[in-house]
C-alpha cells in the first residue's frame, strides 16, 4: 500500500465517528506504520546534517578544487561513524548539490560555491 493511500485513510477515519474497534485497530497500526517511516526519515536526515559541517569544512581549507576521493581522506575520521565514501559522494552529488560546485572532467571535482 502506498504511504499516500495509508495517510488519506487515516485522515478519513479520524473524522468518522463510531468506528467499530477492528477498523480503530487497523487505523492505529496504518498510524505507527507511517511514523515508523518518518522516524527512519529523520534519522537519516540527522545522520547527514552532523556530516555536512565537516564537509563543506574539508571543502573549505583544500582550497581548491578536489575528488570525492581526495575530500573523504581528508575528513574521513571528523565524519560521524558509518558515514562512508559513498555517502559522502550521494550528499555532494545529489543532497548539497545546490551548495556545491562541479567541476566536469576524467574525474569530476567540487568547491563550495560561493557565498554559502
Amino acid at each position: 500500500m502506498k504511504k499516500t493511500t495509508m495517510q488519506t485513510l487515516v485522515n478519513y477515519f479520524a473524522f468518522q465517528n463510531g468506528v467499530p474497534a477492528e477498523v480503530a485497530e487497523a487505523v492505529d497500526e496504518l498510524k505507527a506504520e507511517l511514523n515508523r517511516g518518518a522516524e527512519k526519515a529523520q534519522k537519516n536526515r540527522d545522520f547527514y546534517e552532523a556530516a555536512k559541517a565537516v564537509v563543506f569544512d574539508g571543502l573549505r581549507v583544500a582550497g581548491k578544487p578536489v575528488t570525492i576521493s581526495e575530500l573523504y581522506d581528508e575528513i574521513a575520521g571528523e565524519l560521524p561513524e558509518g558515514f562512508t565514501k559513498s555517502k559522502l559522494q550521494y550528499a555532494v552529488t545529489r543532497l548539497w548539490a545546490g551548495e556545491i560546485d562541479k567541476t566536469e572532467g576524467k574525474v569530476n571535482t567540487y568547491t563550495v560555491k560561493e557565498g554559502v
